[in-house]
């Protein structure tokens, strides 16, 4: 029983910006160390080209190893319908897609346009529905720079809702909504949410935020309060954006569990448990910074997880 959904991305989100190439079978412990401690959806790798990406190179059989954790949803990122079909073949059960709400930041990521994007959508979806096999795949509609964009400035909310609108039309059986670079303040977060899940009626979203100026947390209980309930995060604070200088990761996943968990939401992860796999990142990536304030300061004295026998 949960109240709020917590997704790990690192495997994915956290190691992308990472030189040093994690090894798989580190990769593969923490997967499963975050599933035993539980996480019940992963984002475990970007079936992008290996000379784009090179930490993705063992994609394959890291999902392979991630599908073997009972009960935890395997999904992965796809740029394109090359990519697309390479997630479907290795089995995942969610597949992102994602596209910027700046036009800009679109095609420095991407090289196309947003319409170009949402008609590559239009043929994942497709090919998804063509093959038998693959139609239980889960495809989530990612927009990026929703809230902001380093390239140009303000981004519109109105664009937002055209592409959420578009994503549902073709398709998308959930969005998600990102502040890829770290600029939304938690007054724009609850507008934008409230407005979105009016227009998107049914359709399932979830929220996906930066810490670069330190509001990934409040903007996460401010799109509570516009009604999400699923969350994106990232152990230990890793991750970035190629294209925002001195952007820092995603908001972490300990301290987002604490926060809900002391409010008495349930996350149904072990916190303990879950501080303990930075252990692994640590000796597989020596030097490489890990954040958060819950593994640095533990929790207060009295603290009673909301997920525990005792707080129910």
């Amino acid at each position: 029983m949960r109240d709020v959904t917590i997704r790990e991305v690192g495997p994915r989100d956290g190691l992308q910006m990472v030189k040093s190439f994690c090894p798989s079978a580190a990769k593969q412990a923490w997967i499963a160390a975050e599933a035993a401690a539980g996480v019940t959806e992963i984002q475990v790798c970007s079936f992008v080209p290996v000379k784009v990406i090179p930490q993705f190179a063992d994609c394959g059989e890291v999902v392979a190893h991630a599908l073997l954790r009972p009960g935890l949803i395997v999904s992965a990122l796809a740029p394109n319908l090359k990519g697309a079909q390479r997630g479907f073949e290795a089995g995942v059960h969610k597949l992102g897609y994602v596209l910027s709400a700046s036009e800009s930041h679109n095609l420095s990521n991407v090289r196309r346009s947003t319409d170009e994007s949402l008609l590559d959508f239009k043929r994942i979806v497709e090919l998804r529905n063509s093959n038998e096999e693959w139609r239980n795949v889960r495809l989530a509609g990612g927009i990026s720079t929703a809230f902001g964009c380093t390239i140009e400035g303000e981004v519109s909310a109105d664009v937002v809702m055209r592409l959420a609108e578009k994503y549902v039309e073709y398709g998308a059986d959930e969005l998600n909504v990102a502040d890829t670079v770290g600029y939304a303040n938690p007054g724009q977060v609850r507008d934008l949410f409230t407005r979105l899940r009016s227009v998107v009626g049914d359709v399932p979203v979830s929220a996906h935020f930066h810490d670069t100026r330190g509001l990934g947390l409040a903007n996460s209980y401010a799109a509570l309060e516009a009604g999400i309930t699923t969350f994106d995060a990232c152990l230990g604070g890793m991750g970035g954006c190629p294209f925002a200088p001195g952007a820092s990761g995603n908001v972490v996943t300990e301290d987002l569990v604490f926060m809900f968990e002391a409010m008495g939401l349930r996350t149904g992860i072990d916190l303990d448990r879950l501080i303990a796999v930075r252990e692994i990142i640590q000796e597989a990536l020596p030097g490489e910074p890990l954040y958060g304030a819950i593994a640095r300061a533990k929790p207060p004295k009295g603290f009673r997880a909301a997920s525990s026998d005792s707080a129910r």
